[in-house]
């Protein structure tokens, strides 16, 4: 499995169902908090200039967010991308 990185801010409603959605499928994962202005600017560079939250990341490839994530899951795709 790949390493799972989720980039979050406090009370993002959006964070909170895409970690809610990763730990219903018993994945682990990384969070990295951006509230403050060197992870921030780290997040929106690998995101290709994405700011919003979250931003999450299998291993090197960059998944989107959590309406990505949820699609992901929806079409059946998620479990797939996980066991690579």
């Amino acid at each position: 499995m790949p390493k799972v990185e989720i980039f979050t801010t406090p009370f993002c409603g959006f964070c909170v169902a895409a970690k809610s959605l990763l730990e219903a499928k018993n994945i682990s994962y990384t969070e990295i908090d951006v509230s403050e202005p060197e992870p921030r600017a780290m997040m929106t560079q690998r995101a290709g200039g994405r700011r919003t939250v979250p931003q999450i990341f299998f291993g090197g490839t960059h998944i989107g967010g959590y309406d990505d994530l949820a699609a992901l899951e929806r079409d059946g795709k998620l479990d797939a991308l996980l066991s690579v």
